[in-house]
């Protein structure tokens, strides 16, 4: 809402001692999940029909989440603002997803999943919540390989295998280079099925605007229809939000254009905590910007690693082509420096490496911006065919879009904004701090601490739809048996509605003079220089006061042209990008707050003698999860300790 009476500049400067109670259960690591599963509360197959759930967003975790719960007898509305479920962000991701099925015999275990999966995140996540993420990621590849999603085989008909950054062992299953796009249609098709059984009703081009509670608990949630402009009431007895991360506040990133964090920032206005906003992650291999005047940037699959060698130039500023610069004068810098995991080491570590040469001059292309992937041992090594059975579509991706051919010139990358670690605190039953409102997937905070590791996005979505929430949510709705969800005509309902439609007449009167469009940009291009991959106290201070005005000047300045009764796409991106306003203030005091680096998060100021991050384990091993109090008013900062009993907290080392 662009007047000041409700949206005010974030004052961030609360401490408290308060602790977030994690509800995670007591006894071995390994037994937590199975014991818990056994000691929560159920619902009865026949009791199930007697409850509503809402499931916002319909990508891998959404869809699969419905359709479970829908499979499991609960009456299901899922909710969409695309045309189609199988347009969620979910297929764009290229790679694979991990599963600890060891079939390639090389040294694989749960165990060593749940390690790599703590140590990627730089000892920064909950042991209880990984462990249960490397249990389950095994039985998430039966269930995609019997609805025929097509993974890659080996000659002999076997599940392939291959390697993504942080691991030592080939543990990542993939459909070539489309394995986000494949698992969805697993997800879709088993959703549809629950549509046509008539447990499950979809809403398409409607997005959420507002979560409603009655008496501190989630009742519902109000949606504009993007077509005709209604904007409607719904109530259920759970909310679930599966609305992925916040990547566009970036304005250039890896995400579908519409991706957005308005489903999560409302939900944290009305009481939702909003945990490690700071944690966000580069991708290292991304195609670079081409200009300025850029609206989005193109993921190259990390599976790329695997064939892929990276290098610069050894001299500064060389203006040759890559075929001319002999190999005696090339700088294979992760190679040199990680010579244990070479050019897998984890994202964070190879994006860093990658901006510190370009950086230093190094840098490659028309604009100097990049680092070379070169596939030309690979080809000669294995033939063009091979590689091309592996990585085609990405090959005639990057062919199209730069015109190069990467069977004959190394690909140019350099990193791009991807994924976010932080979102919606939640606990160990994916329930937020508002009663009956879930998260799951990349909306929530829960899985990879402080850096994801590659191909760990899909198995965390799937694991959360398809395998934890169907239980979870059980436990927090059986003592609500016999009670009817609150009624649509409910004061609480009829306020949301009208408090979203005045929001939307304020936007249309405003009748600035900028695009929201120009604002966005602006304001991304403020996160990415002062929190992108690199963070200084200075420039994190410089970034809160300059987000602020630019924000007011946003709020006195922005026209939105159109009507509220028709499709308005500025309209939809004024409430959007309001709310990544408010958001990247939240990131820039969270960001200066925590005096480390760990992960994605990098503060010049803590790094090692080798120029890595240096975590402060006394002071900062645990989750900060921020409480909205009003626009305008402080906000509370509150802690989540992280306890290790099961590794060993120590310089995460790739070399």
């Amino acid at each position: 809402m662009p007047n000041e009476t409700t949206r005010g500049s974030l004052n961030m400067e609360t401490e408290t001692n308060t602790l977030l109670d994690s509800r995670v259960p007591s006894g071995p690591l390994e037994d937590k999940w199975e014991n818990h599963k056994f000691s929560m509360k159920l619902v009865n197959p026949n009791n199930k029909r007697k409850f509503d759930v809402i499931v916002v967003g319909t990508g891998l975790a959404g869809a699969s989440a419905a359709a479970s719960l829908g499979e499991l007898g609960y009456k299901v509305k899922a909710f969409t603002f695309h045309d189609s479920p199988r347009r969620a962000h979910s297929i764009a991701a290229q790679g694979g997803i991990n599963a600890a099925k060891n079939y390639k015999n090389d040294g694989d275990s749960v165990y060593r999943l749940f390690y790599d999966t703590i140590k990627g995140g730089d000892y920064r996540s909950r042991e209880a919540n990984v462990h249960r993420l490397a249990e389950v990621s095994t039985n998430i590849i039966d269930q995609a390989t019997a609805q025929g999603v097509p993974f890659a085989r080996e000659y002999g008909g076997l599940l392939d295998n291959r390697s993504f950054g942080g691991a030592q062992v080939s543990r990542t299953f993939y459909a070539r280079g489309q394995t986000g796009q494949q698992l969805l249609l697993g997800a879709y098709s088993a959703m549809m099925r629950q549509v046509s059984a008539g447990s499950v009703e979809l809403h398409t081009r409607s997005e959420l605007l507002d979560v409603v509670t009655k008496d501190g608990k989630a009742c519902g949630i109000v949606t504009r229809d993007l077509l005709s402009g209604e904007v409607s009431a719904h109530s259920a007895h759970a909310v679930v939000l599966a609305t992925g991360g916040y990547g566009n506040v970036y304005f250039l990133s890896t995400n579908a254009m519409m991706s957005n964090v308005t489903a999560a920032w409302r939900a944290h206005r009305r009481g939702a905590f909003f945990a490690n906003p700071c944690y966000t992650q580069i991708h290292p291999t991304c195609i670079p910007a081409s200009d300025d005047f850029q609206s989005k940037l193109t993921l190259m699959s990390e599976s790329l690693r695997n064939d892929g060698r990276i290098w610069v130039p050894d001299a500064f500023d060389d203006s040759r082509p890559a075929h001319e610069i002999p190999e005696n004068e090339r700088d294979y810098y992760l190679e040199t420096k990680y010579p244990a995991f070479g050019n897998l080491v984890p994202r964070d570590v190879a994006s860093r490496n990658a901006k510190n040469v370009v950086d230093q001059g190094h840098g490659v292309g028309p604009l100097k911006n990049g680092v070379y992937l070169d596939f030309a041992a690979a080809v000669e090594r294995d033939g063009q065919d091979a590689i091309s059975a592996k990585y085609g579509n990405l090959f005639d991706m990057y062919e199209s879009i730069t015109g190069e051919n990467p069977y004959e010139v190394p690909m140019r990358i350099y990193p791009a904004i991807h994924y976010t670690m932080g979102g919606v605190w939640v606990d160990y039953n994916l329930m937020t701090t508002i009663p009956g409102l879930y998260a799951i997937g990349e909306a929530n905070f829960s899985d990879h601490g402080a850096n994801r590791l590659g191909a760990s996005a899909l198995m965390q979505g799937l694991a959360d739809g398809y395998f934890v929430l169907p239980y979870t949510i059980g436990d927090g709705l059986a003592d609500q048996l016999g009670n009817p969800a609150v009624s649509t005509d409910d004061p609480v309902f009829t306020n949301a509605v009208s408090a979203i439609e005045d929001e939307t007449a304020k936007w249309l009167s405003i009748n600035g003079t900028r695009s929201v469009d120009y604002f966005h940009r602006e304001l991304g291009r403020l996160v990415w220089d002062h929190i992108g991959m690199s963070r200084n106290k200075e420039g994190l201070e410089k970034a809160i006061s300059e987000i602020s005005a630019l924000k007011e000047e946003f709020y006195s300045d922005v026209r939105v042209l159109g009507s509220a009764d028709t499709l308005n796409l500025s309209l939809e991106k004024a409430g959007r990008v309001s709310d990544f306003f408010e958001l990247a203030e939240l990131m820039a005091h969270d960001a200066l707050k925590r005096e480390e680096s760990c992960g994605g998060h990098f503060r010049e100021e803590h790094q090692t003698p080798e120029g890595e991050a240096q975590r402060d384990d006394e002071g900062f091993a645990h989750v900060a999860a921020w409480e909205w109090n009003g626009a305008g008013s402080l906000q509370t900062r509150h802690v989540e300790q992280l306890d290790f009993e099961n590794v060993t907290l120590t310089q995460r080392s790739y070399k």
